[in-house]
């Protein structure tokens, strides 16, 4: 049986790394693992073996149909707050990265944020969540939505983990049973401007996992956790599938399909 269900951890005023708020209602946690969580006042239940189960959701491709950062420059090139030279040199890196040559996916993320380099944290984040209203939140797959809310409701711990822009996952967080998230963040200034540095690492591949573990860790103790299910597309995706009890490959690439097909992933159509 269940042992009795235990509330998430409210982060106190040290944690919540105020030079960069995010939207109402989002809180910054574990900064190691640049994690947020959404307040909430939903019960996570631990198992017989007093561990949290947790259900971690890659978010582009799969929580969405199609790529936010792709999306991002399409809608910044037309409002040219990005210049020429900028939009080659990311489509340059695009090509590469389709043909899967070893990429900095750090450096790709610096030129998308080249756009914002210099304006203040708030200004940003806010521009970034009416872009997320405006572009991104009308292509949130229906059955994604129903398989984290059917967690969730299970007392699971919905973790969204992905290499997009921090302010793009808090805004989705808003609006869709994702309680905790684990994001790409650009660094602030001292002046509260963003830079157009990632701060840590991109949260790309098997980077996944490990920021993964340290949020855990820090919010259910380093036992107190499972990795229980993993939901994917991209062949970024394995190590998080793999690491996983039960992983799901979703509208998988060719890659990631044969991966499915050899280690018995169920896969799903979305």
């Amino acid at each position: 049986m269940p042992q009795a269900s235990t509330y998430v951890r409210i982060p106190d005023a040290a944690d919540r790394r105020d030079e960069a708020p995010l939207p109402a209602g989002v809180l910054r946690v574990a900064p190691g693992a640049l994690g947020a969580v959404r307040l909430m006042d939903v019960p996570l239940v631990r198992n017989g073996e007093g561990k949290v189960q947790v259900a971690a959701f890659d978010f582009d491709g799969t929580c969405i149909q199609g790529n936010s950062p792709v999306m991002l420059v399409r809608y910044l090139v037309r409002r040219r707050m990005l210049s020429p030279s900028v939009v080659a040199r990311i489509l340059s890196w695009a090509v590469a990265y389709k043909t899967r040559l070893p990429q900095n996916e750090a450096w790709v993320r610096g030129l998308v944020f080249r756009a914002f380099a210099g304006r203040p944290v708030a200004e940003v984040n806010r521009f970034l969540r009416d872009f997320y209203d405006e572009v991104i939140d009308g292509h949130f797959r229906p059955d994604a939505e129903a398989e984290m809310a059917a967690h969730e409701e299970a007392g699971h711990a919905v973790v969204c983990v992905s290499a997009t822009f921090e302010p793009i996952i808090a805004a989705a967080m808003e609006r869709h049973p994702i309680q905790y998230a684990i994001a790409t963040r650009m660094r602030v200034d001292f002046q509260g401007d963003y830079t157009d540095e990632v701060e840590g690492e991109p949260i790309e591949g098997p980077a996944k996992v490990a920021a993964l573990r340290r949020l855990c860790d820090d919010l259910f103790g380093p036992d107190g956790w499972e990795l229980v299910w993993a939901y994917g597309d991209h062949h970024s995706d394995r190590a998080m599938l793999a690491a996983a009890k039960n992983a799901f490959a979703v509208t998988p690439d060719r890659p990631l399909t044969r991966t499915a097909n050899a280690e018995g992933y169920d896969i799903l159509e979305w």
